[in-house]
């Protein structure tokens, strides 16, 4: 019994991608030497599954972002120009915005 449970691991699994924990043969695993035993936390196989669903994850989380440079030029100058107006507005103090709305000297 002793021998049999130095020879098996536990591979730890994703609950995220479907992959049950189960125990595993200690040479199923890879060689991780950040880790304290030197070994990873998931046999090859399911490690394999596991980073592969990551991928796919990261593609449709791309693919469903816009993409910047496909918008049409004309859009980006109009965005642009709508910015510079609104840090222009934003830099008048108050009363620099009365003078320019009250008719100067008096004049009506």
């Amino acid at each position: 019994m002793a021998d049999q449970a130095a020879t098996l691991r536990k591979c730890i699994g994703s609950a995220r991608f479907g992959i049950e924990p189960h125990d595993a043969p200690v040479d199923a695993f890879p060689k991780q030497p950040s880790q304290k035993d030197g070994l990873g936390r998931m046999c090859k196989t399911h490690w394999n599954e596991y980073t592969a669903g990551l991928a796919r994850d990261a593609k449709a989380r791309k693919a469903a972002e816009p993409d910047v440079a496909e918008a049409p030029a004309a859009d980006l100058e109009a965005a642009v120009e709508g910015e510079a107006k609104a840090t222009r507005k934003a830099k008048r103090t108050p009363a620099a915005a009365k003078a320019v709305e009250a008719p100067p000297n008096g004049a009506a």
